[in-house]
């Protein structure tokens, strides 16, 4: 089973740290997947291929006013949550360990 990567896993933790911090992005599923990602827990590939998916569907909110530094609103409800499920790192991650299978 694959192990998330340290990037990804800083990744994950800032996403915690600011659900924390402001109260907003994620679900329950994203914050046990930002615990599992920081912990650097083995992760199943059905847990891989849900984290590909995630990112698939959660492209679109990069497009969003905050999800950038520097922007109004940063970082936005779904900037946060991109950062539980371990940012783009865990996009580049998820997406290379599906191909090698």
């Amino acid at each position: 089973m694959p192990v998330p990567t340290r990037e990804m896993a800083d990744e994950a933790q800032q996403g915690l740290d600011w659900r924390e911090e402001y109260g907003r992005g994620g679900t329950e599923v994203g914050v046990a997947r930002a615990r599992d990602i920081s912990n650097r827990r083995n992760l199943s590939m059905e847990t891989v291929a849900r984290m590909k998916s995630y990112f698939a569907r959660h492209e679109v909110d990069k497009e969003a006013e905050g999800f950038y530094q520097g922007q109004d609103g940063f970082p936005s409800a779904g900037r946060i949550a991109w950062q539980l499920w371990g940012g783009d790192a865990g996009q580049s991650w998820a997406n290379r360990v599906l191909e090698q299978e």
